[in-house]
C-alpha cells in the first residue's frame, strides 16, 4: 500500500541519488535561468556565495545571541589548485574572524582542501589551517562525509588532533560503526543523524530506532566528557535532552542548520538554552541544498515558493 511516509521516503532516496548526479549539476550550472531560480530557493540555506555574505549573517545572528558556525561549502575536490583555493578561504576566513573578533566556528570537508586526491595533501592543510587557527583562539571542526570515507576522515582528525587541540569531528548517528568511533576518539563532538544515502548494511534509515540511537550517543558522548553539539532539528530528541538535563552539561549545545526551523532556535535560546546556527556560503550549493530537500521532503513545496517569489525577506529576521 503506498502511504505518505513510503512517497516521502523514496522522495529523500532519490533526492540524494539527484544531489551526486555530476551531469545534473552540470546542466544547472550552464544552464542560467534554471540557475538563477534555484539559486533564489537555495538563498534560504546559504548566506550567499561569497565570505562576506557568511560574515554578514554571522554577524546578525551573533548580536542576536547565537553561537554560530561558518562553512565554505565545497567536497569531493579532485584538481590540486581547487583544493589549494579552497583552503586559501578558511584560511581568509579565519584570519577575518580573528581580526574583527568575531566569535565562530569554521567547519569544512576534508575532500574539499585534498582528500580526494590524496590524504596527505587533506592532512597538510588540515594542520596549516588548525595551526593558525590556535594561534587565532578560532575553533575548526571536520564535518562528516560518505561512509566510504570515514576511516580516512577520522585517521587524518585523530593524527592533527593529538596536535591541535582546537580541532572538533562530526559523527553520523545512522552509521553502525558510529558508538565504536566515539569510544576511540577524543576532541568536541557533533552528532549528526546522517544525510548520505547508504545502505542498510552499514547504515540505520530514518525511524524511531536510529532516534533512540542518537539519544544513546548523546549519553554516551556526555559520559565520556565530550563537549557536545547535538545537531538536530528532530523536538523529540531535543525534548529528551531538556528532559533528562544533559543541555546544562559542560560544553553541551544544540547545534542547527540556518533557514530550517528559525522558530524553534529562537524558542530554544529565548528558553536560555545555547544555540548555535550553522551558516554555509559558497557557489557549490546544489548538493546543500538537494540534502536540505532530502532530510524534510516538504521542505520542496517552500522551495517551489522561494524560487516563484521576486523578493523572499531576509531570512535573519526569522531569528528572534
Amino acid at each position: 500500500m503506498i502511504t505518505t511516509t513510503n512517497v516521502e521516503e523514496q522522495f529523500s532516496k532519490t533526492m540524494k541519488s539527484i544531489a551526486r548526479r555530476a551531469d545534473l549539476k552540470a546542466f544547472v550550472e550552464q544552464t542560467p535561468a534554471i540557475y538563477q531560480l534555484l539559486q533564489r530557493a537555495a538563498a534560504k540555506y546559504v548566506t550567499g556565495e561569497n565570505r562576506q555574505d557568511g560574515l554578514e549573517v554571522g554577524r546578525k545572528l551573533a548580536d542576536k545571541g547565537y553561537a554560530i558556525s561558518l562553512e565554505y561549502i565545497g567536497e569531493n575536490t579532485t584538481d590540486i589548485q581547487d583544493c589549494e583555493h579552497a583552503a586559501l578561504e578558511l584560511t581568509l576566513l579565519i584570519h577575518t574572524l580573528a581580526q574583527h573578533g568575531i566569535p565562530a566556528r569554521v567547519s569544512f570537508d576534508l575532500s574539499h582542501i585534498g582528500l580526494s586526491i590524496d590524504s596527505e595533501l587533506a592532512y597538510k592543510n588540515l594542520t596549516a589551517m588548525a595551526a593558525l587557527a590556535r594561534q587565532a583562539d578560532v575553533e575548526l571542526f571536520v564535518s562528516m562525509e560518505e561512509s566510504a570515507k570515514t576511516d580516512a576522515i577520522l585517521s587524518i582528525y585523530t593524527k592533527a588532533a593529538a596536535v591541535y587541540p582546537n580541532l572538533g569531528i562530526t559523527l553520523q548517528a545512522q552509521l553502525n560503526r558510529t558508538a565504536q568511533d566515539l569510544t576511540d576518539i577524543s576532541g568536541r563532538i557533533r552528532i549528526v543523524k546522517g544525510a548520505y544515502q547508504e545502505t542498510e548494511k552499514i547504515a540505520m534509515p530514518r525511524s524511531s530506532a536510529l532516534n533512540e540511537r542518537y539519544i544513546q550517543l548523546i549519553e554516551q558522548a556526555i559520559r565520556k566528557g565530550h563537549r557536545l553539539s547535538i545537531a538536530t532539528h528532530d523536538e523529540s530528541i531535543i525534548d529528551q535532552v531538556i528532559k533528562r538535563g544533559w543541555i546544562h552539561e559542560p560544553g553541551v549545545e544544540f547545534e542547527m542548520l540556518y533557514g530550517i526551523r528559525p522558530d524553534l532556535s529562537s524558542r530554544l535560546k529565548k528558553a536560555g538554552y545555547p544555540v548555535r546556527i550553522y551558516l554555509t556560503f559558497g557557489r557549490e550549493w546544489y548538493l546543500y541544498l538537494c540534502h536540505r530537500i532530502a532530510e524534510y521532503p516538504p521542505n520542496v513545496f517552500q522551495t517551489i515558493l522561494d524560487m516563484t517569489e521576486a523578493g523572499a525577506a531576509d531570512p535573519v529576521q526569522n531569528y528572534e
